[in-house]
């Protein structure tokens, strides 16, 4: 029988009543000839209530312990979901992540999928189980101890389970009806697109956008699953959702599929750096060895051998970026005057593979900015998206303002 891999978020399993909901949408797949993996999540605040008790218990924890207590949540909806499905008469079975076993490095907290093993649920499929529940967010590392993939975890398995048993399809029930052209509670013109194409969903993910995790959208992309994403809550004959594909499945589409913002960013600057070969190097390793997330760099023209150095990082690394820079300065590796924090920008960025095409996208974004009275701080761009740091309190403007420019509530 042809597999298809089911995944349902927190929101969607919050409560036995969403469990129910969630098992009968199995149950019609299982009727339509599919065997189903379905993946779970832990019940909508429970990941955040365990790791609350994690922190409070030992504040310098070990993450072999933090994994052991977080990857308990989507232990507990796993087997609801599977009795669940067994009381519809739907013959299932839970499944941890050492069961299966989904074998992932050692990096505890923040681990990556190194192998699937599909052997046991073939097995069982072929004995005559219909659905395998497996927990979400959760592996083993080469050592034999439980490891967690980080937040957005579940979505990167429902992935790496849909290329490993070659799915016909990955369908990602969520609290959004699919992938708009922006975010509908700022935008209300926004549109949900029938199709995205890879890259452009990559590109929004890692730009703001919260449908998908950007692991899962990377692994999608490079072994080809076609990814579905849905509302849990509607009524499933009218929830087509938005799949998300290779470019050459989609007919039409827009120059511009989509307009991502970042409301968390700061923008920080060392000012008057010595200008020498390697002064990168010597910024951003520091950097990267502090976990700093560094995005949009932009280096000022030297004068008299000192240039102003600026970056753009997530708010919650400013003090770890900070301190990182004040020691590479003690320790005699840079030379800057002074550094200057700036927490109160945001990013916003248009996404589009039209624009591999179509010249003056940039610049009908910048005119319509500036007709908006919006100053741009730093600009970067790549092939498909272009991104700029403005002032947070005009983010939502800017918003709405390039949604419009771009027309992006028609079809293409």
């Amino acid at each position: 029988m042809p597999v298809l891999v089911m995944k349902f978020g927190g929101t969607s399993v919050a409560s036995l009543d969403r469990i129910r909901r969630a098992a009968k949408r199995v149950g019609v797949e299982v009727a339509n000839g599919y065997n189903v993996i379905v993946i779970v999540s832990a019940m909508a605040g429970k990941t955040n209530e365990l790791v609350g008790w994690v922190q409070e218990t030992s504040p310098l924890f070990d993450a072999r312990e933090y994994d052991a207590v977080v990857s308990s949540g989507e232990n507990v909806t796993a087997g609801l979901m599977a009795l669940t499905l067994q009381e519809m008469d739907v013959p299932a079975r839970s499944w941890q992540g050492w069961q299966v076993p989904l074998h992932t490095n050692s990096a505890h907290a923040g681990a990556r999928i190194e192998e699937i093993g599909t052997e046991n649920i073939t097995q069982k499929f072929g004995e005559g189980m219909r659905v395998a529940v497996v927990a979400g967010f959760q592996g083993i590392s080469p050592e034999g101890r439980v490891t967690t993939l980080g937040r957005g975890g579940s979505d990167t398995t429902a992935v790496a389970f849909a290329a490993a048993f070659g799915a016909e399809r990955c369908d990602i029930y969520t609290d959004v009806d699919g992938v708009y052209t922006t975010d509908p509670r700022i935008a209300s013109k926004a549109r949900k697109l029938d199709k995205i194409a890879y890259e452009e969903m990559l590109e929004l993910a890692s730009l703001g956008a919260k449908v998908l995790q950007t692991r899962s959208v990377e692994l999608a992309m490079r072994y080809g699953v076609r990814l579905r994403v849905l509302s849990s809550f509607g009524e499933q004959s009218d929830n087509a959702g938005t799949l998300v594909c290779a470019e050459e499945d989609i007919m039409e589409m827009n120059v511009v599929a989509g307009v991502a913002h970042s409301r968390d960013e700061a923008k920080m600057t060392l000012i008057s750096v010595a200008d020498r070969p390697g002064i990168a190097a010597a910024i951003f390793g520091p950097l990267a060895e502090a976990g700093v997330n560094v995005d949009m760099i932009v280096q000022n023209i030297s004068e008299e051998g000192r240039t102003d150095m600026t970056f753009s990082c997530p708010t919650d690394q400013t003090l770890r970026a900070e301190q990182a820079m004040q020691a590479a300065k003690e320790a005699g590796e840079i030379n800057f005057h002074d550094l200057v924090v700036d927490d109160a920008v945001a990013k916003v960025s248009i996404v589009g593979i039209g624009m591999r095409s179509h010249a003056g996208v940039a610049a009908k974004m910048f005119a319509t900015l500036r007709d908006e009275g919006v100053n741009i701080k730093v600009i970067t761009t790549s092939e498909i998206k272009v991104s700029v740091l403005i002032d947070r309190k005009y983010m939502e403007l800017a918003v709405q303002a390039l949604h419009d420019a771009f027309e992006l509530e028609k079809a293409g």
